[in-house]
C-alpha cells in the first residue's frame, strides 16, 4: 500500500482508476453504500474500487468483487457498460485539491443471499432504479449509469 504522503501527490497530479460495481438483485433492485469517505462523502454510491499499479484488470475486478461484496466474480461473466469519468472537488484527504477518476463499469445480478458486505459505507440499501434516480442523496455518478 501506498503511504498517505505518495498517494495525496498521485490524487493531486493524475486521474484514478477504478471500477464501479452495478450490483441488481433478482428483482431488479441496484445495491447501493452511503459513502463513509470523501470523496462523495454521505452520498448513496454503488460500490467499487480502485486499480492498483501493476495489477491486471481481472485481477483488480476479482479483488474488488471480494472485499465489496464477498464474492469473487469474474470480468468475463459480467457486463460491462463502459468508460465513465467522474470528477470531484474534493480529495480523501481535505478540500485543497480534486479527485478525477476514469472508470470502467460493470454490471451483474447476485443472489443476496451470497453478499457479505464490507464495512466501508455507513449503511447499504438497494434501490429501485426509479427511486434512486429520483433523490438527492443518490449521488449524480451513479444516477448515470442508469440514464439512458
Amino acid at each position: 500500500m501506498l503511504s498517505k504522503t505518495d498517494f495525496t501527490q498521485i490524487i493531486k497530479n493524475t486521474p484514478l482508476i477504478s471500477i464501479d460495481l452495478i450490483i441488481e438483485n433478482s428483482e431488479g433492485k441496484i445495491l447501493l453504500g452511503k459513502r463513509l469517505n470523501k470523496p462523495a462523502q454521505n452520498d448513496w454510491f454503488v460500490p467499487g474500487g480502485r486499480i492498483f499499479k501493476d495489477e491486471k484488470l481481472d485481477e483488480a475486478f476479482s479483488r474488488t468483487t471480494t472485499s465489496e461484496i464477498g464474492v469473487a466474480l469474474k470480468r468475463g461473466e459480467v457486463e460491462f457498460l463502459g468508460l465513465y469519468e467522474h470528477f470531484y472537488a474534493d480529495n480523501a484527504f481535505n478540500d485543497e485539491f480534486s479527485t478525477h477518476y476514469i472508470v470502467l463499469a460493470h454490471k451483474f445480478q447476485v443472489n443476496e443471499a451470497e453478499i457479505k458486505l464490507n464495512n466501508q459505507h455507513e449503511a447499504y440499501q438497494w434501490f429501485d432504479i426509479k427511486e434512486l434516480l429520483s433523490r438527492d442523496d443518490v449521488n449524480q455518478y451513479t444516477k448515470n449509469y442508469f440514464l439512458k
